[in-house]
């Protein structure tokens, strides 16, 4: 068999159900033996840089290895972008990008690009391969690599030759099972027995802690602390919950902010964040200050990197949770009544057109398990501090990366991921004029997600920081509106346009979902409301002092 058959008999084998890319001369050989594994779908993208946002997407909400395809040259460099983002989620994704022949190499041949040291500083591993009966072999080394210890994404260049040579007595090695990486059991026993000496505290839950969602509530009411998340790991404890603090970092909550930089909390357990900028609120030292602190990852850097950490414990986060919460129930901890939650609810005006209204209202027309996908612009400050938390895991919010645009293949990846969960993608016109027109890989693969694009004819994120930093904004930010629902019209897909608050309700939005592919909703709105920011204001407006 083709040595590229073997490979795809592998992905069979790791049960792998769409691979992600678009089709091209350097991997045709791929896209054509997919017509003999009906098993696998080929998810033809309109960008290898949505490809790989969807891929990313996909191996978060699955659990399992992702596969996506760029060609030699431009193919593969419009995947890095998405390799860098899978890097930064920690996602098992694995990138093919096909080469010129070997003998061509140096020849200036079309297309022609070395992306192993390309990809080098985006990924856990990057390899050429040179010799057909190699090619399976260094996939399934990539493969494992990028689901062993610390997930993360792959990449492996397969010359045009290579993956067309004949390869015999081919073995399809069985499918990888990842190793949890056990805690230490002291580390967990010293940690239990400071937190049962203190009186208060709190839970600081990053992205890491998506799979441990039960864990993280069940310890926070063991020690009936409240738990506030980072912008990332919003939607991962539901609002209604009596210890929820809220959003720490940026666009974070008044109420987790009083409580970092005032509150009488003596320690604080850190659970899967690597406490980044985002996160920290740009690195505020009252986050750690005075407090006994506790950290749980599996990514033993993270440790001591900005913040000093007492008690550091390097584990998969569900099993040192686990662990923990046994030890602390051992030292006799049976937890107590439910403190009142700390967040704060203001009464303001719901009648003013504005983005914080806008998305409030539309979450009132959403089921309760609605996924939001949120795109990078100012509408993702108002989504991390307004929109509000019905059930676990319903925000993906990258501000990690920060890519424009990635909300949009987000929001198609977890759908295919997660197919009985309604999706909402919440992007603006920045981002959709980059990656817009997945709505119609979104079409073509009957996808009901609804794409909300905040349409305000300007950068608007951009226009916000130059006028807090210089106190003006360049007319090039801006631009002439252009009709978002009328391109929807063009693709023959449904769409709305809002003007106003009347214009929204449940009859536009039961017409836009339910359906069997996308919707476009769009919200015609310029809102010079400065976006809560959170002390990103100050720090921007610090620069024009």
């Amino acid at each position: 068999m083709k040595a590229i058959r073997a490979v795809l008999e592998y992905f069979k084998k790791m049960e792998v159900k769409y691979i992600f890319g678009i089709p091209a001369g350097s991997v045709n050989a791929l896209f054509d033996e997919l017509y003999d594994i009906p098993g696998i779908t080929p998810i033809v993208t309109k960008h290898e840089g949505a490809a790989s946002y969807m891929a990313a997407s996909y191996a978060k909400y699955s659990n399992q290895l992702s596969v996506c395809v760029g060609c030699s040259g431009p193919g593969g460099t419009n995947l890095v972008t998405g390799a860098a983002n899978a890097m930064r989620e920690h996602l098992p994704v694995l990138f093919l990008t096909g080469a010129v022949p070997i003998d061509t190499v140096g020849l200036n041949a079309s297309q022609e690009l070395n992306a192993e040291p390309v990809f080098e500083s985006v990924t856990k591993y990057s390899v050429t391969v040179n010799d057909s009966k190699n090619l399976l072999s260094e996939i399934v080394k990539a493969a494992e690599i990028a689901m062993s210890g610390v997930p993360g994404p792959v990449h492996v260049s397969m010359p045009i030759d290579i993956q067309q040579g004949k390869v015999e007595n081919i073995k399809i090695p069985a499918p990888f099972i990842r190793k949890p990486i056990i805690p230490n059991i002291e580390a967990i026993k010293k940690a239990a027995k400071e937190l049962i000496k203190k009186e208060s505290g709190y839970l600081f839950v990053g992205q890491g802690g998506r799979n441990s969602v039960n864990q993280v509530i069940e310890l926070a009411e063991l020690l009936d602390w409240s738990i506030m998340t980072t912008p990332q790991a919003k939607g991962l404890i539901p609002g209604t919950h009596p210890l929820s603090a809220g959003v720490f970092g940026f666009a974070g909550h008044e109420s987790a902010s009083a409580l970092i930089n005032e509150g009488d909390g003596e320690a604080l357990v850190i659970i899967g964040s690597s406490l980044g900028e985002t996160a920290t609120n740009n690195y505020n030292t009252n986050l750690t200050k005075d407090r006994f602190t506790i950290q749980m990852d599996f990514d033993q850097t993270v440790f001591n990197r900005k913040y000093e950490i007492d008690i550091p414990i390097l584990g998969d986060i569900n099993l040192s949770l686990v662990f923990l919460i046994e030890e602390l129930k051992e030292l006799g901890l049976s937890g107590s009544a439910k403190a009142p939650s700390t967040m704060v609810h203001k009464l303001e005006n719901t009648e003013e057109y504005n983005t914080k209204n806008v998305l409030l209202k539309l979450q009132n027309y959403l089921p309760t398990s609605t996924r939001y996908s949120v795109d990078i612009g100012e509408f993702m400050s108002y989504v991390i501090h307004h929109m509000k938390v019905l059930d676990a895991h319903t925000y993906d919010i990258n501000v990690h990366f920060g890519a424009m645009g990635s909300g949009i293949g987000s929001a198609i990846g977890s759908k295919l991921a997660e197919p009985e969960r309604p999706v909402v993608c919440i992007t603006g016109d920045g981002c959709f004029f980059m990656h817009g027109m997945e709505i119609l890989t979104a079409k073509e693969y009957g996808l009901p997600v609804l794409f909300v694009v905040m349409n305000n004819a300007r950068l608007g994120m951009v226009y916000h920081g130059h006028t807090l930093q210089y106190q003006r904004s360049h007319p090039a930010f801006e631009q002439e509106p252009v009709s978002i629902s009328a391109m929807a019209v063009a693709m023959n897909i449904p769409s709305f346009k809002i003007n106003s608050m009347e214009d929204l309700n449940q009859e536009a939005i039961n017409s836009l979902t339910g359906l069997n592919g996308p919707a476009v909703l769009e919200i015609s709105l310029v809102d010079n409301n400065v976006p809560p920011m959170g002390d990103r204001v100050k720090f921007l407006s610090s620069f024009a002092k």
